[in-house]
């Protein structure tokens, strides 16, 4: 257990069906760390973020955010207590507007007394959003939809954001972008989980790396260290 941590997670499992997602997972993420969880699909990387985002329960293990337990918190508690997610798919609400989607992120008590201020530095992050803010958000190509999610996440003043599979479904140009946001976000001092199939530009841009296989972290430690290991390599990398 790292001493500060923002984040901290002990012994997390997850079943469906009574079959195991994850299986005592354990991690920990200390404030303006950008932390990495890889592994291929069906690994669980999903279901973790969708636990600690109270959006799945656990069967064990306590998730616990600035030293509180938060383990079975309901989700819109979990987003006040400053987390907040940006979901596989995206998950916008294609019928509003962009700017509505915006201020919903917004509807938190730690975030609605600050709504517009937060909604500016979310139009100087993503031009484009405040080009197109009347604009229906189902009418928005991949990568302007994924701004809008990145964005709404940012409206609820996070002090951890967690990505889920950012790069789905975007090209490689967009895929650049996108991850160059996730740098600029960081860069701000907003902690970040990032779950990615991408291995090599997570672990590019993350301080440090967990390896999810089968349920169950394999493998940890500095990204540079995970990066270079003969391993990682050869099963993500096809070196």
């Amino acid at each position: 257990m790292r001493d500060g941590a923002l984040l901290s997670i002990d012994g997390l499992c997850v079943a469906y069906d009574g079959s195991n997602a994850l299986n005592g997972v354990s991690l920990q993420i200390c404030k303006g760390e950008l932390i990495c969880v890889i592994g291929a699909n069906g690994a669980g990387k999903t279901s973790l973020i969708r636990s600690i985002a109270g959006i799945v329960p656990s069967s064990a293990g306590v998730v616990k955010m600035n030293g509180v337990d938060i383990t079975g918190m309901p989700p819109w508690e979990i987003c006040e207590r400053g987390i907040a997610q940006v979901a596989e798919g995206r998950q916008i609400f294609g019928s509003l507007s962009v700017e509505e989607n915006l201020l919903l992120g917004a509807a938190l008590k730690r975030a609605k007394t600050t709504q517009l201020e937060t909604l500016d530095v979310v139009y100087r992050l993503f031009e484009r959003l405040r080009e197109r803010r009347r604009q229906l958000a189902g009418t928005l190509s991949g990568g302007e939809q994924q701004m809008l999610a990145i964005g709404r996440a940012m409206m609820a003043k996070p002090e951890i954001v967690m990505f889920d599979e950012p790069s789905i479904g975007l090209s490689p140009a967009l895929t650049d972008v996108m991850f160059g946001v996730v740098r600029s976000l960081h860069e701000q001092g907003i902690t970040v989980l990032l779950v990615e199939q991408n291995v090599a530009k997570s672990l590019a841009l993350s301080n440090r790396g967990y390896v999810l296989e089968n349920g169950s972290i394999v493998l940890h430690g500095p990204s540079g260290e995970l990066l270079s290991n003969a391993e990682i390599q050869r099963a993500y990398l096809g070196m």
